[in-house]
């Protein structure tokens, strides 16, 4: 059974790709998803606020005394044991090259243009494969317009892009007013993947100390449709790799991912949940639905269940909404049939 298939440019053995977690703060780990058959791994994320701090941290200890008398230069830590957090994944990245086969794919996780992209350019030289930009960003300002968040992802792909020369993938959320033309005008400005959907993370109330507090909620299976929806809708309409994710937990919805367009499925929620033996289940009865449906290989599913090569491509659109509403039926007490 052919379980092969590409994303933004790299062969891969099969789709399964472990997405961004904590999973891969841990080399061990990273062993062993690449033993249990992962083809590929996203890396846990560099986020822009630390390296901010970090920019800030050092200008604070190379300014600190600097007016003082020579023997102020005992206050300076010592550089090559000053260890900061970007340091630590750029090393990170290279001890997983020497450590395993696969491709690794850097994370970084910002919202603005500036010297932050840089470390772009540092995790290409720390040898990565490719990139994934996740840009996590709430636009709350009443002033701020849907165009103005639209131009801020275009921007930093421009910057990134100007700055690497592996491969660039997009990690979007769901939230866009349009779309299809935003996947439509990353691909223009670069873009080799669109990985569809970011989670955004909620807060929550504690009523018992009446505070805010984060909650981390793991995905489920109900969250798939989203993605699935909305990678069926532009495959082969823009020209980019699609990685579906979120809710992306058993061999069905793998399956479903590909169907509609996937090169890879993305999952973090499952291994967690269930351990990253997982992914080896996972591959196992994907062979077994293959050779039940006589698929020969990933290639041939791919897209076939996409808009465009669906008998039916209104069900992705507004009409399949209505039908769905008139095919409810309750009991006179209001109960679901």
């Amino acid at each position: 059974m052919d379980l092969k298939t590409t994303y933004v440019g790299l062969d891969l053995k099969n789709p399964i790709v472990p997405s961004a977690s904590p999973l891969s703060e841990d080399l061990g780990n990273i062993r062993r998803m690449e033993d249990a058959g992962a083809s590929a791994m996203v890396m846990y994320s560099l986020f822009e606020e630390q390296i901010i701090l970090e920019s800030h941290q050092l200008d604070h200890y190379l300014s600190y005394g600097a007016e003082s008398f020579a023997e102020a230069l005992s206050y300076f830590p010592d550089i090559e044991t000053y260890k900061v957090g970007p340091d630590v994944y750029l090393n990170r990245i290279r001890q997983a090259k020497e450590a395993v086969d696969i491709p690794i794919i850097g994370s970084l996780n910002g919202v603005s243009t500036g010297g932050w992209v840089e470390y772009a350019r540092k995790i290409e030289e720390a040898g990565a494969d490719a990139l994934e930009l996740n840009i996590y960003y709430i636009p709350t300002d009443l002033n701020t317009t849907s165009s103005e968040v639209e131009q801020m992802y275009l921007d930093v792909l421009r910057d990134v892009k100007n700055v690497v020369s592996i491969p660039v993938a997009m990690k979007l959320s769901p939230y866009f007013s349009a779309t299809a033309n935003m996947a439509h005008r990353l691909a223009e400005g670069g873009a080799d993947a669109l990985v569809l959907f970011n989670r955004f993370y909620q807060p929550d109330f504690d009523l018992e100390n009446l505070e805010v507090v984060p909650r981390i909620v793991l995905s489920s299976t109900y969250e798939l449709t989203l993605p699935l929806r909305w990678i069926a809708i532009l495959y082969g309409r823009v020209p980019v790799d699609f990685a579906i994710t979120s809710g992306v937990h058993t061999v069905e919805e793998v399956l479903k991912g590909l169907m509609a367009g996937a090169k890879v499925a993305m999952m973090t929620s499952e291994l967690l949940k269930n351990g990253i033996p997982r992914i080896g289940q996972i591959l196992e009865g994907m062979v077994q639905w293959m050779e039940e449906y006589e698929y020969e290989s990933v290639a041939q599913m791919q897209g076939s269940m996409s808009q465009k090569n669906v008998s039916e491509p209104a069900a992705f659109e507004r009409a399949n909404y209505m039908k769905m509403l008139s095919s409810w039926r309750t009991e006179p007490g209001g109960k679901l049939i």
